[in-house]
């Protein structure tokens, strides 16, 4: 997978649109956003569902034991319908966690789930309305695939507190408090089309913050 966008272009047109775009990419430096590797969204957010809410550690130990109930490890959506709850369960599936795999099989096999060719195909607009549609699928995760794995130009994922508070550093460093998703929305739509590399620069304004507080306590 590759991004859809120029990411000098994208630069370019952000800084152009406010000064203070200019100045944080001048501080951060190169856009570095990586592309992780999608082959099969069934797979994907069959990981996705498992790892919610759990550490990394103790997700990856519940997935490999969910894995392990499939031949070749690869858990297949007819297969996991086909399957009791019980060894779901005891893999370490919470009920609401069951619930949301057998559902997003459903949905792979009848096709709201499309295939990785197709979900290339569709708009974000289309993505986000099928794939919220799953249960345990919420935005937030729909918009993280479009960035990080589509590499998809124009997500902003205002309800993210990274995205909130790296808007708040760079657009209204005063503020008492964190901006409302509307407001982050409202001002972005100055940055279209390219609010996902708007994003990635508002990720780094929150490192950046945190070097320096860092640096300053090492002081």
């Amino acid at each position: 997978m590759t991004l859809d966008y120029d990411p000098a272009h994208a630069i370019a047109h952000l800084s152009a649109a406010d000064r203070r775009w200019a100045q944080l990419i001048g501080r951060a430096g190169d856009f570095g956003l990586e592309i992780q590797a999608m082959h099969n969204p069934y797979q994907s957010l069959l990981r996705t569902i498992v790892y919610q809410q759990l550490s990394g550690k103790a997700a990856g130990t519940i997935f490999a034991r969910v894995q392990a109930l499939f031949p070749r490890r690869h858990p297949r959506p007819e297969l996991l319908l086909e399957l009791d709850d019980a060894p779901l369960r005891a893999a370490g599936l919470s009920r609401n966690k069951l619930l949301a795999v057998k559902d997003l099989s459903r949905k792979a096999l009848d096709g709201t789930l499309p295939t990785l060719a197709r979900l290339r195909a569709l708009d974000d607009d289309a993505i986000i309305e099928r794939l919220t549609s799953i249960r345990g699928i919420g935005r937030w995760t729909v918009e993280m695939m479009l960035m990080f794995r589509l590499g998809r130009s124009d997500v902003l994922p205002a309800t993210d507190l990274g995205i909130r508070k790296g808007f708040q550093l760079t657009f209204c460093p005063r503020a008492p408090a964190l901006p409302a998703p509307r407001a982050i929305l409202e001002l972005g739509e100055r940055w279209r089309p390219y609010r996902s590399l708007a994003s990635w620069y508002l990720y780094r304004a929150v490192d950046l913050e945190k070097a320096a507080r860092t640096k300053s306590k090492g002081k």
